[in-house]
């Protein structure tokens, strides 16, 4: 099982792998007890936020990372993948302006990409 930069590292590479738009982590851990991070990206269509999505299942896949659920794929305009600690939102750039998670979940500060 991976820790938790690893994840982290992981899903960052994989989002700027498949041209991931402004790629954000936000730790919620002192928040709420749903997970420890978001991480927030965007594609600029419906096609590339499943293959950011896509990319993040199979690279966390290959890690060993099995357990996890996905909402959101039919329509590709806001994935989420839950990994526990983690929670990836894939965004088309104008769902994410719409609901703006970033401003929502500001309070849990926002950390620099780790590649």
């Amino acid at each position: 099982m991976l820790d938790l930069e690893n994840k982290l590292s992981i899903i960052t590479k994989a989002c700027e792998d498949k041209k991931g738009i402004d790629i954000k982590l936000l730790n919620i851990s002192k928040l709420t007890s749903i997970a420890d991070y978001f991480v927030i990206v965007s594609g600029n269509s419906s096609t590339q936020v499943m293959a950011i999505a896509d990319e993040v299942e199979s690279k966390m896949i290959e890690a060993g990372e099995l357990e996890f659920s996905k909402e959101g794929y039919q329509s590709g305009r806001w994935i989420l993948l839950d990994f526990n600690d983690i929670i990836v939102h894939v965004f088309h750039k104008e769902e994410r302006e719409f609901y703006n998670l970033e401003r929502l979940w500001s309070d849990g500060g926002e950390r620099n990409n780790l590649n």
